[in-house]
């Protein structure tokens, strides 16, 4: 199991990201190695179809857990197609996030929103 998360700075203390397409860098997490590799983003600076580029490379991470606080329908439909579980994560950092949903304290996300399209939003 490998654990991915929209971060807004390379490092654990780091707050979660409120955009999936658009975060500058994904965390990859190994609870069992306690491994952290953070990937820049090049999806973020996209001009449509964020969501969707970014959502591959999480799949390509070989990640297949998402923790994320909000995601658009199209990445989720090609998180969901790699077989991902997709959680909610609070407004706490990275890590705190990563404790909560080993502790199994972070419910599924199960809102997933239209996405912004053609919206390059903050």
């Amino acid at each position: 199991m490998k654990i991915a998360i929209p971060v807004d700075e390379k490092s654990l203390q780091s707050n979660v990201s409120v955009s999936f397409g658009r975060t500058p860098y994904f965390l990859i997490y190994d609870p069992k190695t306690k491994k952290s590799v953070f990937l820049d983003n090049s999806a973020a600076s996209s001009t449509g179809g964020a969501g969707v580029k970014a959502a591959q490379k999480v799949v390509d991470s070989k990640a297949n857990i998402l923790l994320t606080p909000r995601l658009g329908e199209n990445a989720a439909d090609v998180l969901k197609a790699a077989e991902f579980k997709i959680y909610k994560t609070t407004t706490a950092s990275a890590k705190d996030n990563i404790d909560a949903f080993i502790a199994g304290k972070l419910p599924l996300l199960d809102e997933i929103h239209a996405g912004f399209h053609g919206h390059r939003g903050n």
